[in-house]
């Protein structure tokens, strides 16, 4: 086995599949060293329960029973993003703001667009299921304790977060990686980028498999949302949409109108609502994502998006070099 089999020789650093596994190593490792660190503060402070630091009561941090929720998942962003700033840096030999965050006007004005379509996206959702007599209201501005709009503004942090480190990853790098190593001599960069489209929205729907209330239906409705995700970053190589959009369909979903997201139930929210109607369409006890509904919002969403970039004339393909 030569040197070859682990270096392009053309692009002088290993290949795709080796970086992939680097950068996935290196963040695994980086995020448990960061959790075990904030789950030793925890016990520090006493608010685990019997001070044990174990994988059960970690994973409460996440459910949003702690006021620990926030930090967990800064410790989350802050692993992945390190990682991934090292990987572009020693691995792939390019600046990090090339996984997409050219910030000039044209990302922020993505950005806002991405924040107002996944708001109006799950809104639809909420009105549907609501003319359908699928749902009815019965709470309003429900919180375990009386600092509901404390925690609101945590569990928007918290989304930030995940908006952001789960776009980092999936469609910054692991797409652009993907599609690099898949383009060669034998398949033109533009299938290769397709190709890798597809694929990382597969692993991002396989990767949704062990949420509470997974199903073969629930992951394939995730990668759908994955496809509509990678849609703006296959467009134009920026992060900005994808980013705001992710953020807004969880913060709305769970946050505003009490839906679960991804099979997680959230401890605050504006709207606490009660659900009847076909799991089919609904997506039951996971939430929309597992349901029809869930899927013409994402068509509803790329046709949005096509147009968006048609009306700002922003479409680029991402480079593969």
């Amino acid at each position: 086995m030569g040197k070859e089999f682990f270096v392009n020789p053309a692009e002088r650093r290993l290949r795709a599949g080796f970086r992939l596994l680097l950068q996935a190593g290196l963040m695994v490792a980086l995020v448990a060293l960061l959790v075990l660190l904030l789950g030793l503060v925890a016990k520090a402070m006493g608010d685990l329960p019997g001070g044990e630091i174990s994988v059960k009561n970690l994973n409460r941090l996440r459910s949003g029973a702690s006021p620990y929720q926030l930090p967990f998942f800064l410790a989350r962003l802050l692993g992945v993003g390190l990682s991934l700033f090292l990987a572009m840096r020693w691995l792939d030999r390019r600046p990090f703001a090339d996984l997409g965050f050219r910030l000039d006007r044209v990302w922020w004005r993505d950005f806002s667009f991405g924040l107002f379509l996944g708001g109006l996206l799950m809104s639809g959702i909420f009105l549907a299921e609501w003319w359908a007599g699928w749902l009815k209201i019965v709470a309003v501005c429900y919180a375990p304790n009386d600092d509901f709009w404390m925690q609101l503004l945590a569990l928007l942090g918290v989304y930030l977060c995940v908006g952001v480190y789960e776009e980092m990853l999936s469609r910054g790098y692991q797409l652009r990686v993907l599609a690099e190593g898949i383009s060669g001599a034998r398949v033109r960069a533009r299938l290769a980028l397709l190709v890798a489209w597809v694929l990382t929205s597969l692993v991002f729907g396989l990767g949704h498999g062990a949420n509470p209330n997974a199903t073969l239906l629930s992951c394939l409705g995730v990668a759908a949302a994955g496809l509509l995700l990678g849609l703006p970053y296959v467009l134009n190589g920026q992060l900005a949409l994808p980013i705001g959009l992710h953020i807004a369909w969880n913060f709305f979903q769970g946050g505003v109108y009490g839906f679960p997201v991804s099979g997680w139930y959230l401890k605050v929210r504006i709207l606490t609502v009660s659900q009847s109607g076909p799991v089919l369409w609904t997506g039951g006890t996971f939430g929309p994502e597992a349901g029809l509904l869930g899927l013409l919002a994402c068509l509803v969403g790329a046709v949005l998006i096509l147009g968006w970039f048609r009306l700002t004339r922003a479409r680029k393909d991402v480079s593969l070099h």
